[in-house]
C-alpha cells in the first residue's frame, strides 16, 4: 500500500474479529509508532499488549473497578464492562508517559503521543488489519491503571482495539479539505 492511499483511506472500524495481526506485524506497527514526532527524544509513550486470555481478566477488573466505585450498576452495566476488551482479539494501551523537562511542554508531549498511536494505527492498516481507538471509562478507571501498574506520571491515552475487518467494515469518506483551510496574507 501506498502512503497516501493508506492515509486517505484508513478509517476506524468499530467490529474486528480474528485473526489478530501476528508478532512481525505487531512489533512492525510499534517500531512504527516509535517514529511519532518527539521533541528532545522524550519518547512520552510506552504500549501494553493485551490479547487472548488477559482480555478476559481486564474486562473483569475493569467491571470490579467500576462496581467498587458505583454501587448500584446494574448486573447488565456489568456484563457490558467486563465484554468491552472482548471486542476484538487484540489491544493495545497507549500510555501517555510524560516527562518533567522545561524546555517540552506537556501539551507537546501529548500530541507526540497522538501522533504515534496515529503511526501505529497505519502501520496496522498498511499490513491489512483494522483498528479503531477507544477512551471511554476504561482508559479513565482508576483500578484499571491500578492493574496495569501505572505510575504517577503515567496516563491512559487510548485503548486502541485491533484485528480484521468483519464483512465489509467503513470506508473512508473524503471530506472537503477546502473547509479545513484558509491562507492568510
Amino acid at each position: 500500500m501506498e502512503l497516501l492511499e493508506g492515509l486517505l483511506s484508513r478509517v476506524s472500524q468499530p467490529v474486528l474479529v480474528e485473526p489478530a495481526p501476528d508478532e512481525k506485524c505487531l512489533t512492525l506497527a510499534v517500531q512504527a509508532a516509535l517514529r511519532a514526532p518527539d521533541h528532545r527524544g522524550l519518547h512520552p509513550w510506552r504500549y501494553i499488549v493485551i490479547r487472548d486470555e488477559a482480555r478476559i481478566k481486564l474486562g473483569a477488573i475493569l467491571a470490579a473497578s467500576q462496581a467498587s466505585q458505583k454501587p448500584d450498576l446494574s448486573d447488565m452495566e456489568k456484563r457490558r464492562l467486563r465484554h468491552q476488551p472482548l471486542r476484538a482479539p487484540l489491544l493495545m494501551v497507549a500510555i501517555n508517559v510524560v516527562h518533567a523537562d522545561l524546555s517540552v511542554p506537556e501539551v507537546e508531549q501529548v500530541l507526540s503521543m497522538g501522533a504515534s498511536i496515529q503511526n501505529f494505527m497505519l502501520a496496522m492498516h498498511a499490513q491489512g488489519y483494522a483498528a479503531i481507538w477507544r477512551t471511554g471509562v476504561m482508559a479513565e478507571d482508576t483500578g484499571i491503571r491500578r492493574a496495569l501498574g501505572l505510575q504517577a506520571e503515567e496516563r491512559i491515552a487510548g485503548i486502541i482495539y485491533v484485528g480484521s475487518v468483519d464483512k465489509e467494515g467503513r470506508h473512508a469518506v473524503m471530506l472537503d479539505a477546502a473547509l479545513y483551510m484558509s491562507e492568510w496574507r
